[in-house]
């Protein structure tokens, strides 16, 4: 390995999982393989090794966030192996990837760990043919082999050569077809010269290898001129983004497809697709009638080196799925550096808005900084492009520098950019900010690529309207909730304690889960935590008034304390129910008194550090019945002893029992027992962030009582 692994040092390495993910696809038979990097700390997943689709194919998946709702993400995240049996299930749990890819295949996505650190993750597909379900055999040899895979990636790193993502994913070649004797070649020719109609093979992405004088006698061009290239490239009459998508149906599906094509002036062309591993054999016949999947190509303009139109659309559609899922101004952003440049081979993009008749980057990605200096700040009125755009609405495309400097000479952007171009962000018909994307080396814009490029600005632009009133309410609730928390915690020299909120990482950044810890006396305490439904700014102003009640009755016993607030909460009539845990700490009895209101039960951790969940009487939610009763529990709680408390977006994960998931939690409390509450607190704060989606908001109060030397 050493040997091997310094070949390789000054490359990412990547090279070196070739035989590992060709294992695996021999083993499970899957026509497609991703496999995914995660860098150390790292929050999103890098395409590192394609094989089985060209990587054109796989652009708008290059990178994928840890948290963006995606089958490998999901894999990585939860742990577990994600299978998708057919496209009905891909789009009840995928939608963003069944628009984007709306063709018949099984999917299974698998993390690649070693221990308890995450890798990456594995994507397999598999033709529309494969069985609805995973068969054993399958999914053991997927397992073992994310299992070799991060086995290898553990044993490069402890070399001193680990391998990393490189700058875009290395695509393994397809298999070597089996090589005949020259009689057989030489049969094999004149077999398919005896063959009615024409006999086409084309490279899995997409070129022309091969074609009998029969095929160029019915596309109307010499072999010469078309062989190395598109078919919708080199032949106008089939620049239409129905026929690429039949073959990008072929090429994931690996299964036959059809079509109808007429040729002009009045030739129908019928073409059938047979895929297999290393590409595609096409015949062609001549077709009296369309077919039912006619494609009736109208004129289109001389092919040119900008996207095709299928191409395109299919960017398109994928940005504007990924942009419904984006909250922030941030997300945006992010987005929309992973979307749209390596798409279009973007080396900088930077997002500008106007605030106090000032231009302000809102965000940029890329290898240009210095653009930010010279636009951040700028006034509206100064001679510079970005400013231009913003108040005219009108796009500005520089294919080189010199243009550039000829429309602004006084912009001070030498040896910053090669070729740029400047969109506005309109919405409702006024520009709310400008797009810049910059190139490293002279880029010609042509007029299908401009419109493109305006298309995606309007897609941004929307996005990010979205995402600025999104940030505005955002920043309202949680202003709102930071003041109905407690600023910090009472101190008792008889208990260490600690106390977490985590607003949800993904969706509504608001909630209604609270915590506090009363002092009564020099000896008794309250200790109380709950979460009201919902995840808005109702849920935050209601979960005020349920720890007002609370703090108004403290001091009584548990049960009279729950009665009262559920009462008051069936006053009001909210429409939001309430879970909430009111616990009376006797300090010189060294006991607990606990009552709750369907609220997920506290762990206990004994002075020997065995832990345990406390099962406690039930009692129902807050704010249904005003004759509730909450039947009390009494508990020890002598020195040493400590009780978490928490709600359940410290444990819940979509996929894993309640039960199983706070056994977990408690085997983590067990283990941190000879370490300060505060130090507890951040364990299990990062363990929920592993162990769960962050779709919801955490809070979590932890009491230990603490020995008499300390």
């Amino acid at each position: 390995m050493q040997d091997q692994a310094a070949s390789v040092s000054a490359g990412s390495g990547t090279e070196l999982l070739d035989s590992a993910v060709a294992h695996i696809v021999r083993e499970t038979g899957a026509s497609v393989a991703m496999l995914y990097l995660l860098p150390e700390n790292g929050t999103t997943l890098h395409l590192a090794l394609l094989t089985g689709v060209p990587d054109e194919l796989a652009t708008p998946w290059t990178r994928v966030p840890l948290s963006a709702p995606m089958p490998v993400a999901d894999a990585v995240r939860l742990g577990c192996l994600i299978w998708l049996g057919s496209q009905e299930e891909l789009a009840h749990r995928y939608p963003r990837a069944a628009l984007v890819l709306p063709y018949q295949f099984t999917l299974a996505a698998a993390p690649v760990r070693t221990g308890t650190t995450a890798r990456g993750g594995l994507v397999l597909l598999w033709p529309g043919s494969h069985p609805p379900q995973l068969t054993p055999e399958e999914r053991l040899a997927v397992v073992r082999g994310c299992h070799g895979i991060g086995t290898l990636l553990q044993q490069t790193e402890a070399d001193g050569y680990p391998v990393v993502p490189g700058a875009s994913p290395r695509v393994m070649p397809p298999p070597e077809p089996a090589v005949p004797d020259p009689d057989k070649a030489a049969a094999a020719v004149e077999f398919v010269q005896r063959l009615p109609g024409g006999s086409v093979a084309l490279a899995l992405d997409g070129t022309i290898t091969y074609l009998n004088d029969a095929a160029a006698a019915l596309l109307g061009t010499r072999t010469d001129d078309v062989c190395g290239t598109l078919p919708w490239v080199s032949l106008p009459w089939l620049h239409d983004p129905a026929v690429e998508d039949h073959y990008r149906a072929a090429v994931i599906s690996r299964q036959q497809t059809s079509f109808t094509v007429l040729r002009p002036p009045d030739l129908w062309l019928s073409f059938q697709l047979f895929p297999n591993a290393t590409g595609i054999s096409v015949r062609i016949l001549p077709s009296s009638e369309p077919g039912l999947t006619e494609v009736t190509a109208p004129k289109l303009p001389p092919p040119s080196a900008v996207h095709s139109r299928a191409t395109a659309l299919y960017h398109l559609m994928h940005l504007a799925a990924t942009l419904t899922e984006a909250v922030g101004t941030q997300d945006v952003i992010e987005l929309a550096g992973d979307q749209v440049m390596p798409a279009f081979r973007i080396q900088s993009l930077i997002i500008m808005t106007s605030t106090e008749g000032r231009l302000r980057v809102e965000g940029c990605r890329g290898s240009h900084p210095t653009l930010m200096d010279r636009f951040d700040g700028a006034p509206l009125t100064s001679p510079t492009p970005a400013a231009h755009v913003l108040m005219t609405g009108i796009p500005d495309f520089y294919p080189t520098f010199t243009e550039l400097q000829r429309a602004y000479p006084s912009a001070g952007l030498r040896q910053a950019v090669a070729a740029c171009a400047f969109l506005p962000l309109i919405v409702s018909g006024r520009p709310i900010g400008s797009l810049v994307l910059a190139y490293d080396r002279p880029h010609p814009f042509e007029p299908e690529e401009r419109a493109l490029l305006t298309s995606i600005a309007g897609l941004l632009a929307q996005a990010l309207d979205r995402a600025r009133l999104y940030d505005v309410k955002d920043q309202l609730a949680h202003s709102l909730q930071a003041h109905l928390l407690p600023h910090t915690l009472p101190r008792f020299t008889s208990l260490d304690v600690a106390a977490r909120y985590l607003p949800a990482t993904r969706g509504m950044g608001i909630g209604g889960d609270f915590y506090d810890l009363i002092r009564l006396d020099d000896t008794t305490a309250a200790a109380t935590i709950g979460d009201v439904q919902g995840h808005n700014v109702n849920a935050a102003a209601l979960m005020g008034q349920v720890r007002t009640a609370v703090h108004a009755s403290a001091g009584a016993p548990p049960d009279e304390v729950l009665s009262r607030t559920n009462r008051l909460l069936t006053d009001l009539d909210p429409g939001l129910f309430t879970s909430c845990l009111y616990i009376h700490l006797d300090l010189a009895r060294h006991s607990a008194c606990l009552a709750t209101a369907g609220h997920p039960a506290p762990l206990l951790r004994h002075p020997d550090g065995q832990t345990e969940v406390l099962g406690l009487p039930p009692g129902l939610l807050l704010g249904i019945d005003p004759a509730s009763r909450y039947p009390t529990a009494e508990v020890p709680l002598p020195p040493g002893a400590a009780l978490a408390l928490y709600t359940d977006g410290l444990v819940e994960a979509p996929g894993v029992d309640f039960d199983d998931a706070t056994a977990d939690l408690a085997a983590h409390f067990a283990l941190a027992q000879d370490r300060s509450m505060d130090s507890v607190a951040d364990t299990l704060v990062r363990y929920a962030k592993e162990a769960t989606p962050g779709t919801d908001d955490i809070a979590l109060l932890l009491i230990k009582a603490l020995r008499p030397e300390g």
